[in-house]
């Protein structure tokens, strides 16, 4: 006979339902692998051309997904992230993507070629030294309104959870 799983087992979704729940709560300052860090934003021009100064990031929550266009995992994970932007008001939550490649002309046919909607820059490996050490994509980043890292969620995400993020743009009680 096989093993019987445990009903009462925590999966991946618990944990980052529970670690995320509990970053923001009042006092709390950081979850998973985020360290709290205040992030400093670099100009940033989009694949379509579109400059996101430094001062577009103050007073909002966002969520950064670092990924590349030759990942599966990244495209499945980026369907959700499209869903989540285009769900929630950019002056609530913003949503960057943050492809690894180096050509912003390769990045930007493959965000028309899957109809991705949400601002993405090139060429992000000195952006993501700024959230984290670790190399893994997808890795999804989430920052408070303070502009602090909140947690740094590797590989790949269900529609669910990356929808979940959603809740970052409701007001703090």
């Amino acid at each position: 006979m096989g093993k019987q799983r445990n009903s009462q087992a925590w999966t991946r979704r618990h944990w980052l339902q529970a670690a995320s729940a509990w970053a923001l709560l009042p006092g709390t300052a950081l979850a998973l692998a985020g360290n709290g860090a205040q992030i400093e934003w670099p100009v940033l021009r989009t694949v379509t051309g579109e400059v996101l100064p430094p001062a577009h990031w103050p007073g909002v929550p966002a969520v950064v997904v670092f990924w590349a266009t030759w990942c599966g995992y990244c495209r499945r994970h980026n369907a959700h992230v499209d869903r989540l932007h285009r769900s929630v008001d950019g002056n609530r939550l913003r949503v960057l993507g943050v492809a690894l490649d180096p050509s912003a002309e390769v990045v930007r046919r493959y965000m028309q070629q899957t109809g991705y909607g949400f601002p993405t820059v090139a060429d992000g490996a000195s952006l993501r030294e700024r959230f984290t050490s670790r190399r893994m994509v997808p890795m999804t980043c989430t920052l408070n309104a303070d502009g602090r890292l909140v947690q740094a969620i590797p590989g790949e995400m269900g529609a669910d959870d990356v929808l979940a993020l959603a809740r970052l743009a409701l007001p703090a009680h």
